[in-house]
């Protein structure tokens, strides 16, 4: 099966499960790679920056970046730079990045892609605290299983 292209950043961090990704999505400029780099500031890897090939296997769902641009990601005001990576990662989570005001208790929607469900949640990137909300948002959805069908 060739890997679903995503226009979405990617990083994981080491979780109790093994490491766990998180999908980064909003339009460009929303902040996606800003997110990312806050979160890799905290110890959290690369996967992907900007685009990612999604897929499925045996019920769950990974990212991995296209070769031609692993290992860079662009850093506003800076441009291109390499930085460490993972190849590949289970995913999570994903993240729909919004300016708009979110909820105080959401509960997760859940995003089917490549026939396996992922919980998604909104967050505004902006506040200082939006990578720490986002850490405690993975950790909170690793317990998390999928609404049945």
């Amino acid at each position: 099966m060739t890997p679903e292209p995503v226009h979405a950043s990617v990083v994981a961090a080491r979780t109790s499960k093994g490491w766990r990704g998180v999908l980064i999505q909003g339009p460009s400029g929303s902040g996606k790679s800003d997110l990312a780099l806050r979160l890799m500031q905290d110890g959290w890897r690369l996967v992907g920056d900007d685009w990612v090939e999604v897929f499925a296997c045996r019920g769950a769902l990974y990212a991995a970046a296209p070769d031609t641009i692993a290992g860079r990601m662009e850093v506003r005001g800076v441009g291109i730079v390499t930085r460490p990576f993972r190849p590949s990662t289970r995913l999570a989570l994903a993240l729909r990045l919004t300016r708009e005001p979110v909820e105080r208790l959401p509960q997760p929607t859940w995003r089917t892609i490549e026939g396996v469900s992922l919980p998604q949640l909104d967050l505004d990137p902006r506040p200082a605290s939006a990578a720490a909300v986002a850490t405690a948002a993975l950790h909170a959805v690793s317990a998390m299983a999928p609404p049945a069908l």
